[in-house]
């Protein structure tokens, strides 16, 4: 079972919280000058509104900075590696609003997935499906597996930004110009049946992949060109506490049952449809 964050931090050293929570503030004062815009498949697929059941949000790990900026406390709880590289991580992710679980495919898979099973009972999830060392772009199948099991529909989180600088690390993780553009593509629900075989996984797997890497190159390019899109919206930070937060979903739960369903995905199309 994955530690709470209380019990966590009381064997953490004093220099690694307080060094997270200097990176947390560094984190919303460079990150809160940038431009953000998105193009929704389904605007009530976004978090902030609370609307509709737990979710399992995908964005590969490179994009990471922004929906840790943009999305806290909206009652997701983040996969993150059990490395002590992601140690800050961790607690960065706390004081930003998320919940955390720690795993990976290469340590702690199986009691993660238990972590994450219990959690998405109640919570989104959000995975970064190439973490922890890569490949870069390829999707781990964890994610399909605990949507195929727990019946939570994925949703595709393509994310792109102007000319970033990038490290030199394994995901060439994206660091922000200050002031530059920030836009995403957020694809539709896909739906994974239950009771799939293992190369049926693997289909549904590879399909997931194929459609999150057009989105984030979609969203790579519109960022890059800083173009006008029909359908887009500015996107505005999460920024309430998680008490308001709860109060939020509560009030938006009644409009739940009046929403139209979206159709589910086949995942196999060759090309995304993309908004504009």
């Amino acid at each position: 079972m994955d530690p709470s964050p209380r019990k966590a931090r009381s064997r953490t050293p004093l220099w690694m919280r307080a060094a997270s929570l200097l990176s947390a503030g560094g984190v919303r004062a460079w990150m809160s000058t940038l431009e953000y815009q998105a193009l929704f498949y389904d605007p009530h697929v976004d978090p902030i509104h609370g609307v509709g059941g737990p979710r399992i949000y995908v964005f590969w790990h490179e994009y990471i900075l922004i929906p840790l900026y943009m999305r806290g406390h909206c009652n997701l709880t983040m996969l993150l590696s059990k490395h002590k590289d992601a140690d800050i991580l961790f607690y960065v992710a706390h004081h930003m609003g998320f919940e955390c679980v720690r795993g990976s495919t290469y340590g702690g898979a199986t009691e993660a997935l238990l972590e994450l099973s219990r959690r998405g009972q109640h919570m989104h999830l959000a995975i970064t499906p190439d973490g922890p060392r890569g490949p870069r772009r390829q999707l781990a199948q964890g994610p399909v597996y605990l949507a195929s099991k727990l019946g939570l529909p994925i949703v595709p989180f393509g994310m792109g930004l102007d000319r970033p600088w990038r490290a030199r690390s394994w995901d060439r993780f994206a660091v922000p110009r200050p002031f530059s553009r920030a836009r995403a593509v957020v694809g539709p629900e896909i739906h994974i049946p239950p009771g799939l075989t293992r190369p049926e996984l693997e289909e549904r797997r590879v399909g997931v992949e194929t459609l999150l890497n057009q989105l984030c190159h979609e969203a790579e390019a519109w960022a890059a060109t800083g173009e006008r899109r029909e359908g887009a919206v500015v996107v505005k930070r999460q920024g309430i506490d998680p008490t308001r937060a709860a109060q939020r979903r509560e009030q938006r739960a009644d409009a739940t049952n009046e929403l139209v369903p979206p159709p589910s995905l086949t995942v196999t199309p060759p090309t995304p449809r993309v908004a504009g």
